[in-house]
């Protein structure tokens, strides 16, 4: 059949570039989808991970402001390529299945001991099969150099894996640390499915990534260290880890608020969270236990910084004490818990008539405001001049403590340096100062008193309310109990 038009004559059944059910519209109409699934964009919290259709100036899951970023999220890629290229332990993908709960075996979890006891002690008691353990400092502090000495020391085949140095940086730190393994297999690559990949081939008992947010997946777009990147190979490892019962180690990157940088998610997916802190300026690290599930989270571990890697410091007290023999005003040694572990510590304080109208304050490793605190309790308590003078308060070490038993350590030493009067070095203090003057108990006082008697400290004072238990008979230190700061000045100044 015939159409007759005033400009074109065809065929009724031949191809219509007018119809929308031709093949060469529905083509066109058909690439254009496929174009457009590549580019899927979605906005995402970098502090919690929320994800929203459009941009938002405040998260509604954590309130924070200004956090949505746009990222680009799906990839066009094949099914078969979607899918991970390594497998279990027995070379099979095995799907998870219901169990009963009284089926379930429950046995003694299998641990990995390193060379390195204080990384033991944070971790609870040795590193965990198939775990993945997370450590977060500020750049510098020694987080590489921590693990690349667990690899070169641990007796075990390790593949240290890094997105930040080369072959040649990786040796030359290796060179200064000094102690060479050829079972510590290294690997510049950022690609994570090409990492798990060579881990499946090497079957490793250790593995190492430095960082996490140099990692990059294939079937993501957007760019290295975005919330979706992380989250996405943090769940390969996850996976990785479980199914391999292979340990894995993440270095994570931190804000400049002190937080690790990324989700949060990226926190709930590790079953570790390990905090490297420590001042540049002083040679001791302390590595604090934030998180986990196979142990307690107050224990911490103390290193020094050395020429030729970190040292491991078993006894702190010793270090963080005066080292001078000479008796100075204004210098106390307080007892504190870090974590399990007791430690005695000296606080420095200096006291000087203000020079200008406004009294400084200024405090080194303890809570500026909780000394504001202690100076306006001498001040009406005590009736202590402190208000027309300069205070420095300072920890020696370059450790900060919040510990709230250090408070009658630091009163001594203030008024040590306001009268100008020693306080005895070989007098200790464990107690927590009340706003009404009061010595306040304190928790695990038979430990500062056992940690105090150890190195050698002949008085300890503390709350007459902690003697609830305590045998004097078991110490050779004298016991001097207190209830207020009256009764303090009277013992130390009288």
């Amino acid at each position: 059949m015939l159409f007759l038009g005033p400009h074109i004559l065809f065929r009724t059944n031949q191809w219509n570039p007018w119809r929308a059910d031709n093949k060469l519209n529905s083509h066109k109409k058909k690439s254009k989808k496929n174009i457009l699934a590549k580019i899927k964009k979605v906005f995402i919290c970098s502090n919690c991970g929320s994800s929203y259709p459009k941009w938002m100036g405040k998260c509604n899951a954590c309130g924070e402001w200004n956090t949505i970023q746009e990222e680009v999220i799906v990839k066009e890629t094949k099914p078969e390529q979607r899918t991970r290229i390594w497998k279990g332990p027995d070379g099979k993908l095995k799907e998870p299945k219901p169990v009963a709960l009284p089926e379930v075996k429950a046995g003694t979890t299998h641990r990995l001991v390193t060379p390195d006891s204080e990384l033991n002690r944070v971790l609870g008691g040795g590193i965990v099969s198939g775990s993945l353990v997370l450590i977060g400092g500020q750049p510098g502090i020694g987080k590489s150099t921590l693990l690349l000495q667990l690899a070169l020391n641990l007796k075990a085949k390790i593949l240290y894996v890094s997105g930040e140095e080369s072959e040649e940086q990786i040796k030359m730190r290796a060179d200064r640390l000094g102690n060479l393994q050829s079972d510590c297999y290294l690997l510049t690559e950022t690609n994570s499915s090409k990492i798990l990949n060579h881990a499946q081939i090497l079957e490793p008992d250790l593995i190492i990534i430095d960082s996490i947010q140099t990692l990059s997946s294939p079937h993501i777009e957007s760019t290295p260290g975005s919330v979706s990147q992380v989250r996405e190979c943090a769940g390969d490892l996850q996976r990785f880890a479980k199914e391999t019962n292979i340990p894995i180690f993440l270095i994570g990157h931190i804000t400049k608020d002190g937080a690790i940088a990324g989700p949060k998610l990226l926190e709930h997916i590790v079953d570790t969270v390990l905090q490297f802190e420590g001042d540049r300026n002083y040679t001791y690290r302390i590595l604090r236990t934030l998180k986990n599930r196979f142990g307690s989270t107050d224990e911490l571990g103390i290193y020094e910084m050395q020429a030729n890697g970190l040292r491991q410091v078993s006894n702190p007290s010793e270090l963080l004490l005066s080292q001078t023999d000479e008796e100075l005003s204004g210098s106390t040694a307080a007892a504190t818990m870090e974590g399990m572990r007791p430690m005695l510590i000296e606080t420095q304080a200096l006291v000087t008539t203000a020079v200008y109208g406004t009294p400084q304050r200024t405090a080194t490793g303890f809570d500026l405001r909780r000394l504001s605190m202690l100076l306006a309790v001498l001040e009406k308590r005590g009736g202590f001049p402190f208000a027309q003078n300069d205070v420095f308060l300072n920890l020696a070490g370059g450790i900060r403590v919040d510990d709230p038993a250090i408070d009658l350590g630091i009163v001594a030493a203030l008024i040590s340096s306001l009268q100008d009067v020693a306080v005895p070095s070989n007098v200790c203090f464990a107690g927590e100062v009340g706003l009404s003057g009061e010595i306040r108990a304190v928790n695990r006082i038979e430990q500062r008193i056992q940690e105090a008697d150890r190195l050698g400290f002949k008085q300890i004072y503390f709350s007459k309310y902690n003697t609830k238990g305590l045998d004097p008979k078991r110490y050779n230190i004298e016991l001097k109990t207190v209830g207020k700061m009256e009764e303090l000045y009277k013992a130390l100044f009288e």
